[in-house]
């Protein structure tokens, strides 16, 4: 048994993101806000939105009828985050049908499968077809890029709580594609800087050869890099695969003081044959991908010690939120991704509460503004009931959600993120470090 080093703690580097991050997205991905980038002395950056582009709320009381589509993971390799998704979006609808302000929505649900199967179109088409206004999803970047033409060619808003491709950012989407989730720009630069942070001084990469992996490595090296570190090795694979060693190989024999697995469920093969030549658990690294309770997967102690990213807050911490989401679906374990589905869904919902009309392109004219994209508006924080009697009464609104402040950009991209960074303790679960 080959025996690899521990990393080493003799560099100096010091991170830009340290626990939890609020990175303001502007410098890195925005082309068209008006106003600059301030930054407080806890670490938040937030844009100003450019202003005066503002729609009319018709005052008044509504009667609209919206059907939304869930295009989550039920199957393939994001199985893990479909739960907690389909969750917060549900309680989503129940808390907007509980408000009985003139809006009844309903909801249907459907898989979106993974690039090795051609379900999430088999899933819009359907969905297509029974004249939703919406569909919240997919969850992988990659999926999403196999339909997004579909839906928004159809006049129909996608609305996606996790994806984190950067190539969304300028995608020909006629305006119809928004996400909560950040670009992975943010989370790779939040993760590589932590790597080096923690005296990394040479890294390797496994990774998914798609959209979301190999922009996430992209980012993840660049700022590594920056930072005085060196990438030595940097292995694909792809979506489908199910032995790794040859990737396991080509890293390991690079000797990295710490290996990054971008990847999804993959990592429950991957880490063991990792670990089982050799390489110690303890000295990796994981993505909002595959940062995920692996105490019924893993041998205690397997991964104890390693770290991991996450976009969003802590919504452990959240705490009647969480109470909710198990009211919903009590076999809740991980809670990945529900703020921003719930998030998606209220948003919709007061978009086309906004326009007084529930047809994709309406809502899509109203979601920026219904964010505080505009620059205008009462803030209204996680209740849509206090949302719709602004809009009753012809008042403009700034809404942030149980996933952190929600404000769009040209682009359909949220102006600022949070960005957590996670441990594995010694049952494989994780904990946030601060």
């Amino acid at each position: 048994m080959s025996v690899f080093p521990k990393a080493s703690a003799s560099r100096s580097i010091r991170a830009v993101f340290t626990g939890v991050a609020m990175v303001g997205v502007s410098a890195l991905l925005l082309t068209g806000c008006a106003s600059g980038t301030s930054t407080t002395p806890a670490g938040t950056a937030t844009t100003a939105a450019a202003s005066g582009d503002a729609k009319a709320i018709t005052a008044g009381p509504r009667d609209l009828t919206l059907k939304i589509g869930t295009l989550l993971p039920q199957s393939g390799g994001l199985a893990f985050l479909g739960p907690p998704e389909e969750a917060g979006a549900q309680l989503a609808v129940n808390d907007i049908n509980a408000a009985n302000l003139g809006l009844k929505v309903e909801v249907i649900n459907r898989d979106s499968g993974d690039t090795t199967t051609d379900t999430a179109t088999t899933s819009v088409t359907d969905l297509l077809s029974q004249n939703v206004s919406a569909i919240v999803g997919a969850a992988s970047s990659g999926v999403s890029k196999t339909v997004i033409d579909q839906i928004t060619g159809a006049g129909v808003v996608q609305f996606s709580p996790a994806n984190t491709s950067a190539d969304f950012t300028n995608y020909a989407d006629k305006g119809l594609y928004f996400r909560t989730a950040p670009s992975d720009i943010l989370q790779g630069e939040v993760l590589g800087t932590q790597i080096a942070e923690d005296g990394v001084s040479t890294l390797g990469l496994i990774v998914l050869n798609d959209a979301y992996g190999t922009g996430l490595a992209d980012t993840v090296t660049k700022t590594f890099e920056a930072a005085g570190g060196t990438v030595v090795a940097s292995s694909l694979f792809n979506e489908g695969d199910s032995n790794f060693a040859s990737q396991i190989s080509e890293v390991t024999a690079q000797n990295p003081d710490a290996i990054a697995l971008i990847t999804f469920d993959q990592a429950k093969v991957i880490v063991p044959a990792l670990v089982g030549s050799g390489y110690p658990g303890g000295q990796l690294y994981f993505v909002d991908g595959n940062l995920s309770d692996y105490s019924a997967v893993f041998d205690a102690g397997l991964v104890e010690g390693s770290k991991g990213t996450l976009p969003g807050l802590d919504v452990s911490t959240l705490g009647d939120f969480t109470t909710r989401l198990l009211g919903v679906d009590p076999s809740l374990k991980d809670f990945s991704y529900a703020a921003e589905s719930y998030d998606a869904v209220i948003l919709i919902a007061l978009a086309a509460y906004a326009a007084n009309d529930t047809s994709g392109q309406a809502i899509a004219d109203y979601l920026r503004q219904v964010s505080g994209g505009t620059g205008e508006g009462t803030k209204v924080q996680q209740d849509f009931a206090a949302g719709a009697a602004d809009l009753v009464k012809g008042e403009q609104i700034d809404y942030d959600g149980f996933s952190g402040p929600v404000t769009f950009d040209e682009h359909g991209d949220p102006t600022e993120a949070t960005i957590g960074i996670y441990q594995y303790n010694a049952d494989n679960t994780y904990k946030r470090l601060n």
